[in-house]
């Protein structure tokens, strides 16, 4: 169930509450509507109320990331709110190859002599391709968007390698990873 989340009068952030508490706050005219989307009210007033740790968390994916809310409550680990994240990399891989054949057909077309300028480019430190660019960004965003929603102690971030080799031949181990379906054979290097 998806939680909505509560902010005081001067912006800070409270525990979400459930929907019908947020329903009869909203009724009594003790909060407003202050977002649509995630859902959030703001408090006319202050009304008590102990913080408890709420955890974000983040499964990230090539198309998509996951993230959740779980609050630690006295019951027990509890998803306050949740959602699917979809990212635009593959969008953007697709605007950046028309670019190029649109830049590259321009400067084919004009066949007076132009000096080559390819030595001249330097990636400056930290540089990650627009695609992964935009998804670091997104996901850092929501973050601080969620962060300004609910008072956020912790950060937990997925990571997962898969071992395919290990799928296919649960008992290899040692040196069989080193020859895998291509042992000897020679294999030449093309230019």
């Amino acid at each position: 169930m998806q939680r909505v989340f509560v902010l005081v009068s001067n912006k800070q952030p409270l525990m979400p509450c459930h929907p019908a508490r947020a329903r009869k706050l909203l009724k009594k005219g003790e909060a407003a509507v202050y977002r649509r989307y995630p859902f959030t009210i703001i408090l006319t007033r202050r009304v008590g109320g102990d913080l408890q740790p709420i955890e974000i968390k983040f499964d990230p994916g090539s198309r998509t990331t996951g993230i959740a809310l779980v609050g630690h409550f006295n019951r027990g680990k509890e998803v306050i709110w949740a959602g699917n994240l979809n990212h635009r990399g593959l969008q953007i891989k697709c605007n950046l190859e028309s670019r190029r054949a649109i830049r590259s057909s321009r400067r084919n077309r004009k066949t007076r002599y132009r000096p080559p300028r390819f030595l001249n480019r330097r990636r400056p430190k930290g540089w990650l391709p627009p695609s992964l660019r935009s998804r670091v960004d997104n996901v850092k965003n929501w973050m601080i968007k969620l962060s300004r929603l609910a008072p956020l102690t912790q950060i937990a971030v997925e990571t997962v390698r898969f071992d395919t080799q290990k799928m296919q031949k649960p008992e290899i181990s040692g040196i069989e990873y080193q020859q895998g379906e291509l042992a000897g054979y020679e294999l030449r290097e093309t230019k």
